[in-house]
């Protein structure tokens, strides 16, 4: 079984250009999470919230009534007389939530990550703090892409910035210092944190490849197994016909 998840992160390099000031990036990769928890179905009050859409994916930067940004994929109770939209490319429907169960945020360091490290982690961190404003305990868990292609280049509007090693590093020359950085002091503060290690040149014909695909999906593999467990054990009010 693929995870659609980590497809729709491959989807964002493979055979495209991809460009890194585009803010609906994170969110496509994202939501595909909850898909994925689907899927897996290792929590029936999960699946079962979903399959009444009970619970759905946020549509709006705030949840009702709560100032606070949503994040790139914010999951959590439907506003009671709220429209429930189904994309039928989806099965977890969309719509305005009260409350935020799950929380997924989203980073990509293709190049330039010492730079922009420090954003990147302040990012991260106020994320967190943006999902828990109002009542609740949601999950909140973060996702970086990180790469280590031996060069790459990054478009912003006409303008084309390709790395050279010296003064534009190559990613390989920064991906273990960025990944260090962020183990050591944002992934502790999430609920579960994923690195996704791969090489994108961003170069025609916009090759991607896994650093290990294998022990991605196996990592990835366990947090959907541990936020389908924690979810049940958090979110255990409300009545479910069948649960765990």
């Amino acid at each position: 079984m693929s995870y659609r998840l980590l497809d729709a992160f491959r989807q964002t390099f493979e055979g495209t250009r991809y460009l890194h000031r585009n803010p609906s990036l994170g969110d496509f990769i994202a939501i595909h999470l909850y898909e994925d928890l689907y899927i897996l179905g290792k929590s029936a009050r999960l699946v079962a919230r979903i399959g009444n859409r009970e619970r759905v994916v946020n549509t709006r930067n705030t949840r009702r009534g709560i100032r606070a940004r949503r994040g790139d994929g914010t999951f959590g109770e439907i506003v009671p007389r709220a429209e429930a939209v189904q994309d039928p490319r989806f099965t977890v429907a969309r719509g305005q939530v009260a409350t935020v169960e799950i929380g997924v945020e989203v980073k990509i360091l293709a190049k330039a990550m010492i730079k922009q490290i420090d954003r990147v982690k302040r990012d991260l961190t106020d994320q967190i703090r943006q999902f828990k404003k109002g009542a609740g305990d949601p999950i909140c868990v973060g996702i970086v892409g990180i790469n280590h292609a031996l060069s790459c280049t990054a478009y912003d509007g006409t303008k084309t910035t390709p790395t050279d090693g010296k003064k534009n590093h190559h990613p390989y020359q920064e991906a273990s210092e960025a990944e260090a950085r962020l183990a050591e002091e944002v992934a502790p503060k999430f609920d579960e944190f994923l690195v996704l290690r791969y090489r994108a040149t961003n170069v025609e014909p916009y090759p991607f490849e896994w650093g290990d695909l294998k022990a991605t999906e196996l990592d990835y593999g366990a947090i959907l197994t541990r936020i389908s467990r924690e979810y049940s054990r958090r979110f255990a009010n409300g009545k479910v016909s069948h649960d765990e």
